[in-house]
């Protein structure tokens, strides 16, 4: 999902004088791929999304539905992974990247490798380009980030939650592998994001510790000037009670 910050250049400035900045949480792709198929299987639909790409939404041809009726209640984990056109395989990779590039819907636009390739791609882009985006596997150091990069802070912290309905689902082997297989995409993006994040944050870090030794530097430095003036100080009023009081024994 994605999200866009507004940042107000100037009080009371008009509408187009502020600037947006898109953001993102990413998932591991197994955990959000269970995590979506329970929440389907609880009657949830997309149906109110339009997909539209190039000012147009695509035909029932370019994008089939999964099911039949009003929506896909109940539906098996079978059932979800063996539907070639369910719009959860590879999704975070899907919409994050530009799809206009690969002509949006349309499959017969050029081969499957190479869609797959200008579509992920597209998404690393995409996504080095944000200012901020985050993990949900690492609520702190998302906060953390999120803080920094943008200046303002929460309230509270971040609740790294390991239980979720996702986590309660147990698969064997085999079915990891298999939506592994189906999000392969979405799988070499979040190696790709988790390996940026941690640079990220390993860079704010850095620039957080120069900080603050910047600032105990500055300090020391006006410590000692303060130190000095006190010591010249003090030798002034020596020199000067000498000189008072040889001009009384006079």
């Amino acid at each position: 999902m994605l999200w866009a910050l507004m940042d107000e250049s100037s009080p009371g400035a008009a509408l187009a004088c502020w600037n947006f900045y898109y953001i993102t949480i990413l998932r591991d792709p197994v955990s959000r791929y269970l995590s979506e198929w329970r929440h389907v299987q609880r009657g949830a639909t997309w149906k109110a999304s339009l997909h539209v790409c190039d000012g147009r939404s695509p035909t029932t041809e370019e994008l089939p539905s999964c099911y039949t009726g009003d929506d896909w209640s109940g539906c098996s984990l079978q059932e979800f992974m063996d539907c070639p056109y369910n719009l959860a395989n590879n999704r975070q990779v899907r919409m994050l990247s530009d799809l206009s590039l690969v002509g949006c819907y349309n499959l017969s636009v050029m081969p499957e490798e190479q869609r797959n390739k200008v579509l992920l791609d597209s998404a690393k882009e995409n996504l080095k380009r944000m200012a901020f985006f985050g993990l949900t596997e690492f609520q702190r150091k998302t906060q953390y980030l999120f803080e920094k990069t943008f200046n303002m802070n929460f309230i509270s912290p971040f609740t790294q939650y390991n239980s979720t309905r996702a986590s309660s689902v147990e698969i064997d082997e085999q079915t990891q592998q298999r939506i592994e297989a189906l999000n392969f995409l979405d799988v070499e993006l979040y190696n790709y994001a988790k390996d940026l994040f941690l640079q990220r944050y390993q860079y704010m870090r850095q620039k957080e510790h120069q900080e603050a030794r910047r600032k105990r530097q500055e300090q020391r430095k006006i410590l000692r000037a303060k130190q000095a003036h006190l010591r010249e100080q003090a030798e002034n009023s020596s020199s000067t009670d000498y000189v008072g009081n040889v001009e009384r024994w006079r």
